[in-house]
């Protein structure tokens, strides 16, 4: 049986993640402003991943017979000032993350509930994956500045990325 503190914990996540996919796609929305569609689909791909997190976080819920509530969503940053200030942004959000995935491991073994254990070593693996992207994508940028040919080859790479949900 989930405890009320976890359906609580979990449903809170679903909100972090959806609003980490409205980061992504107001990212990807300031990105096609500056012409860099590659980045762009890159926020966009990271955006459904995004939701596609909070979907199985709602479907764990549901599967344990424990009701989802969702709550209203926080607007996110529109204005970015520089491609490497937006994903050195999206670097801190997924450590952020990672940091409430944590969390909820905590409260799992805090509790003894092994089924949301088991659930969240699949997020604690994903979170590693999501951290190391996120931190190459910063490091490039650094290495070859704000304009001329880096950025454009660093923006034809990321437009290369695609998304396609696990089925777990």
């Amino acid at each position: 049986m989930i405890s009320k503190k976890m359906i609580e914990a979990i449903n809170e996540q679903i909100n972090k993640e959806l609003y980490s996919a409205y980061i992504y796609l107001s990212m990807s929305a300031w990105f096609e402003e500056q012409s860099l569609s590659g980045m762009a689909n890159w926020m966009h791909e990271q955006a459904k991943e995004e939701y596609d997190h909070a979907m199985r976080f709602f479907k764990f819920l549901t599967e344990r017979g424990a009701q989802v509530i969702l709550k209203a969503i926080e607007q996110p940053e529109t204005e970015f000032k520089t491609p490497l200030n937006a994903f050195e942004m999206a670097l801190e959000h997924e450590k952020f993350i990672t940091g409430s995935i944590n969390d909820l491991m905590s409260l799992a073994i805090k509790e003894n509930d092994y089924a949301t254990k088991s659930f969240l070593y699949w997020f604690i693996d994903e979170q590693v994956e999501e951290e190391d992207s996120v931190s190459a994508i910063v490091d490039d940028l650094k290495l070859v500045g704000d304009k001329g040919h880096g950025i454009l080859m660093i923006n034809r790479e990321l437009g290369e990325r695609t998304f396609s949900p696990d089925e777990d």
